[in-house]
């Protein structure tokens, strides 16, 4: 059984501790995924069959993300591989995540990753939460400035321009927001995939996706916290929102649309006004989903602050909310059931890495 036995930090997280507990944090991360990304079985596939030809085993279905018990877990258990390896290079782990990367990331297995997605009735295959997190994947190549990395980076290429089209293609039709705690949400995906297009220069899909959002989201008010979590969330659908649009509004903007989206933000720097998410069962899977809730929000809580003037006197309450749901996640990821374990890993890595902050370097002022 793995043990996580990391502080609880201000944000700035893995990379501002010293470097050798930081290695140590990141190993542990690391060995999650190390574990899973080829581990094929079990697994849980969303497959449209359109004949007996369409039945195969996942590694020949989807042979560059198979592991991971489903494709979207697998996909950003690579993402947790290359942005560890590309973060701590000297670490023990990072042979063996390089490996991981190279036995995935090929020419020939993406070729057949494209073909996939784009056969008939899959339209709609893992779109948008493992579409956004392949784009995540290919943003951390991109800006991963290593040799090998920039030949995953290519040969992934094809995969990230189809899961590009792909939103693109949806993103028109898109009449309503999706406003739930799950994997079909939009405005966890649309900032993930908002990063990559501003990493990649797509100022097409950038500018769809902050046409959307803002149609969708700038008249939001009163957003109703006290609904959530629900019984099986991961996301948040308020606070999403809020991360969500501080990248695509100036801090003053952020802080006059948050007034009356979220009303209720204290102004006495206290963190109770967000309970934590307490998981009763954590080998049931839908059940654990409320660890990985802990730790996106203390991620959008963090981004929500980040986005308001400095002298915001909300900020100390989200930060300080931030601060429970951070120890709260980190401490629920043991490795002991699978059912977290094979993604729960990511999410930690996404927060202590800071990775959607403006900081590190995936986001770009408005």
């Amino acid at each position: 059984m793995l043990v996580l036995l990391l502080p609880l930090l201000p944000s700035g997280s893995l990379l501002a501790q010293p470097p050798d507990l930081a290695a140590a944090a990141a190993s542990r991360f690391a060995e999650l995924a190390l574990a899973c990304v080829h581990q094929e079985y079990p697994n849980k596939i969303s497959h449209t069959l359109q004949s007996d030809a369409d039945v195969a085993p996942p590694r020949e279905l989807t042979p560059a993300f198979y592991g991971c018990y489903d494709w979207h877990s697998s996909v950003h258990g690579h993402w947790l591989l290359a942005r560890l390896a590309r973060t701590f290079p000297e670490a023990g782990f990072a042979a063996r995540a390089r490996e991981a990367l190279a036995r995935s990331l090929t020419a020939e297995n993406v070729t057949a990753e494209v073909e996939y997605l784009l056969a008939e009735g899959r339209v709609s295959f893992e779109r948008p939460y493992g579409l956004a997190w392949l784009l995540q994947l290919a943003a951390e190549l991109r800006e991963w400035d290593d040799p090998e990395a920039r030949g995953w980076a290519t040969a992934l290429a094809p995969l990230e321009r189809a899961a590009a089209d792909r939103l693109a293609e949806w993103l028109p039709k898109l009449d309503y927001a999706i406003r739930i705690g799950e994997h079909a949400q939009t405005a966890f995906a649309f900032g993930l995939a908002l990063d990559w297009a501003r990493a990649a220069g797509d100022e097409w899909l950038a500018g769809l996706l902050a046409e959307r959002s803002r149609y969708f989201h700038l008249g939001d008010r009163d957003c109703p916290l006290a609904y959530e979590p629900g019984g099986q969330d991961f996301l948040s659908p308020c606070i999403a929102e809020a991360d969500l649009m501080r990248r695509l509004l100036t801090p003053l903007e952020h802080a006059g649309w948050l007034d009356g989206f979220l009303p209720g933000i204290p102004l006495d720097g206290s963190a109770d006004w967000l309970p934590v998410a307490v998981v009763s069962d954590p080998s049931d899977p839908k059940l654990a989903h409320l660890d990985g809730l802990n730790l996106s929000r203390a991620w959008m809580l963090e981004g929500v602050a980040s986005g308001l003037p400095e002298g915001d006197p909300r900020r100390p309450s989200l930060l300080a909310a931030a601060g429970v749901h951070r120890e709260a996640g980190l401490a629920a990821i043991t490795g002991e059931h699978y059912e977290g374990g094979h993604w729960l890993g990511s999410f930690a890595v996404y927060l202590v890495t800071g990775r959607g902050l403006p900081a590190s370097g995936s986001t770009a002022a408005p």
